[in-house]
């Protein structure tokens, strides 16, 4: 039997032909911990040191926020207290001038251990707000029920234009909404960002009942696994109707934007007609548009133009009972400091100053949070 002075003796000892052995820790952790950002002028690195919770967790021992990197079999259930730790310091972030970026996808990387649920009174009171203001199921398409001909029409940004409603227009509409409220169980809003690359969340995508698109995106046979293919309405800019067209979809126009648009969503239904394409062609209605703006602007979004993303989401939640977003992402890097691209087809970048695609992005990160929709900026592993 050993005395406790030869245990002491024989620890010491062992921690001594150990002092030159190396260690590396598994790539998912180590994966998480370095992390860099660069935006303009402002470069900053971050590099974490490590210590041990009194339960086994890795926690960063140099800031102040709670970090978790644990070894667990699957993620931990949406309400264990971790999970609501991790949420609230993400919805304590009132504005996005609070903490730094690389704060807040630190914050959001370790709430990725969670399990989303949504939460159904959450959802319902951020649904119930949306139809109070704007009331997709109604007017989210110009109809001859909303619109009825005859209809001075205002424009969504020429507010002192008006187009009178005639009856070769009207004939255009459809008679009335062709979705109902939460008609779809669960939807899948596909944003065109650099953040879909490599996702891997094709299929995952195409598993939900509706699917709505951004721009007429590429989904050709290079970009199916990352973006699917499944397609059920995609938003046109009418200047690119000729390059790309899927089949067997709706289309949606910015008819009444400005006037300038009305004349060629008018002449892009025409050439459909000519082709006797049968996908029904819908143009959003500006008051719906106006609406939605300034719903956003109270919730810290102040941008000239909402983007169509944030409009198609808006909408997703009064159609849809579920709501899951992918390629919605504002930043140069991924959440682990890896650059990528703009759009997942190239890197072509938006007019400056025009959209609050940073401010969007925080507001789906807060809903997430909140249980009201999910954000996929990880690997799927769908199916």
């Amino acid at each position: 039997m050993y005395s406790v002075i030869d245990c002491i003796s024989l620890m010491l000892k062992r921690i001594e032909s150990m002092k030159d052995v190396k260690y590396q820790l598994p790539h998912f952790l180590t994966s998480r911990l370095q992390f860099s950002w660069q935006n303009g002028e402002e470069m900053a690195n971050w590099t974490s040191s490590l210590n041990f919770t009194d339960g086994g967790a890795l926690r960063n021992g140099g800031d102040t926020g709670t970090r978790y990197f644990e070894f667990y079999e699957g993620p931990l259930e949406f309400n264990s207290s971790k999970c609501l730790e991790l949420r609230r310091s993400i919805t304590d972030v009132k504005v996005l001038s609070m903490v730094k970026q690389t704060e807040l996808f630190e914050r959001w990387k370790n709430l990725q251990m969670c399990k989303w649920e949504m939460n159904v009174t959450e959802a319902h009171i951020f649904k119930s707000t949306l139809f109070r203001c704007c009331n997709a199921p109604a007017f989210l398409f110009t109809t001859q029920k909303n619109t009825p001909l005859g209809t001075k029409l205002k424009y969504e940004v020429d507010t002192s234009g008006i187009f009178h409603i005639n009856q070769e227009v009207f004939r255009m509409f459809p008679k009335e909404m062709p979705y109902s409220r939460s008609q779809f169980k669960k939807c899948a809003v596909v944003g065109n960002g650099g953040i879909l690359k490599n996702s891997r969340c094709g299929r995952e995508i195409d598993s939900a009942d509706f699917v709505f698109r951004c721009n007429l995106p590429p989904i050709s046979e290079k970009y199916i696994v990352d973006v699917g293919v499944k397609t059920d309405i995609v938003t046109v800019n009418p200047s690119i109707i000729t390059e790309r067209l899927f089949q067997s979809c709706h289309v949606l126009l910015p008819a009444f934007y400005n006037t300038r648009n009305t004349d060629v969503s008018i002449r892009v239904r025409y050439v459909l007609d000519d082709f006797e394409s049968q996908q029904p062609v819908y143009f959003f209605h500006p008051q719906y548009l106006i609406n939605l703006s300034r719903y956003w602007l109270n919730q810290g979004v102040r941008a000239k133009r909402i983007s169509t993303g944030l409009i198609l989401v808006t909408a997703a939640l009064e159609l849809c009972e579920e709501v899951h977003l992918f390629g919605f992402w504002a930043f140069p890097m991924n959440p682990s400091g890896i650059y990528i691209t703009h759009h997942y087809y190239d890197n072509v970048k938006p007019r400056p100053g025009f959209h609050a695609m940073p401010s969007e992005i925080f507001n789906f990160l807060h809903m997430h949070s909140k249980g009201i929709l999910r954000v996929h900026t990880d690997v799927c592993n769908c199916c």
